[in-house]
């Protein structure tokens, strides 16, 4: 009977490790699942339902932008960086745009599974990538609703030593169809509301000596999300989202749910912001600055992705992602921008 209950108790705590069967895919979390929702949106809070819908690219219209970030975990060392350049086409077809950022990341002597380890997951060390390309597309529908659509393109590999010797440990993810759609709702200046789904998709694939094993990767995040600014250059951001998750690599399936909370605060108008929130399990700051035709937008986090890492990489991180915006059509003077 004592054994059945220690095999009962060992199958829960396994789903609810977070259900990535290698590295590769949770590094995604650090950038692929931070840009596409802004900087600007980062530091409030991460709610991607209102201030980074997907539906709002087309207010972007014009811009190019340059992004760099840097994770560092302060309990085993590990540091992260990536490097992403986007892109916004003109205004089309009613105010329609595209946005396309290409994103690359990389981890290099990184130490992996300290704090989780299993037989399948031996403390280990070694070079983690990740490689990316998504294309958004914007179109207000009406002067109160836009729709937004992304599409992604998204391959990670890691090699991993393990610390006892045993034979390196390669993970390699193949491309599956993924994106999501936004739809925003913005009756006045005062009110905003939205909801956004991811759908990731991957065919993962692990090997180590002469055994290989694949299965199918689902990451879906839904999200929803309430703003309400009581006068020009205040925002209260309010929302939630939730993270579907398995793996038939390793027989698991995981769901939660966390909150979403933000404010922006305008120091000087159109000129400097400042900003603060959680999301998940992630504290947030921010700030931005603008001087026509550039702007500058800064996030600091504390606990970047935790709530989706599960401490595979460690137990504390800080971030710092900052991004360049450049509006080329108020400097060639085709466009007035905002």
């Amino acid at each position: 009977m004592k054994s059945a209950s220690i095999a009962i108790a060992a199958a829960l705590l396994a789903t609810s490790f977070d259900v990535h069967a290698g590295p590769e895919t949770a590094l995604r979390e650090f950038a692929g699942g931070q840009v596409k929702k802004g900087v600007r949106t980062i530091g409030m809070g991460g709610d991607g339902a209102t201030t980074g819908n997907y539906a709002l690219v087309y207010k972007d219209a014009g811009g190019a932008l340059v992004d760099q970030g840097i994770v560092r975990f302060q309990d085993t060392g590990n540091l992260f960086t990536f490097t992403a350049v986007g892109f916004t086409t003109p205004h089309f077809w009613d105010d329609a745009a595209f946005y396309v950022i290409a994103l690359g990341q990389r981890g290099n002597g990184v130490h992996v599974w300290d704090f989780v380890p299993t037989a399948a997951h031996p403390p280990s060390y070694g070079d983690l990538s990740d490689t990316s390309v998504f294309v958004k597309f914007a179109k207000p529908l009406s002067k109160s609703w836009s729709l937004g659509l992304m599409g992604a393109f998204e391959l990670s590999q890691a090699t991993l030593l393990p610390n006892d010797g045993a034979p390196p440990i390669d993970f390699h993810t193949s491309y599956l169809p993924s994106g999501g759609a936004g739809l925003h709702f913005h009756p006045d200046d005062h009110w905003q509301a939205g909801a956004r789904v991811i759908l990731n998709h991957d065919d993962e694939t692990r090997t180590q000596g002469t055994s290989t094993k694949s299965g199918f990767l689902r990451a879906y995040e839904y999200r929803l999300g309430i703003a309400y600014s009581p006068w020009k250059g205040t925002l209260f951001d309010v929302g939630g989202d939730a993270l579907d998750r398995s793996s038939t690599l390793e027989h698991t399936h995981s769901f939660d749910v966390y909150p979403t909370i933000g404010v922006e605060q305008a120091l000087v108008p159109k000129r400097v912001w400042a900003r603060a929130g959680i999301d998940e399990t992630t504290y947030t700051t921010g700030m931005s600055v603008a001087v026509k035709p550039f702007k500058i937008d800064l996030a600091y986090l504390y606990d970047l992705a935790a709530a989706r890492t599960q401490d595979i990489f460690g137990k504390r991180n800080s971030s710092l992602i900052a991004t360049i915006n450049f509006h080329y059509e108020a400097l060639l003077g085709t466009h007035e921008g905002s």
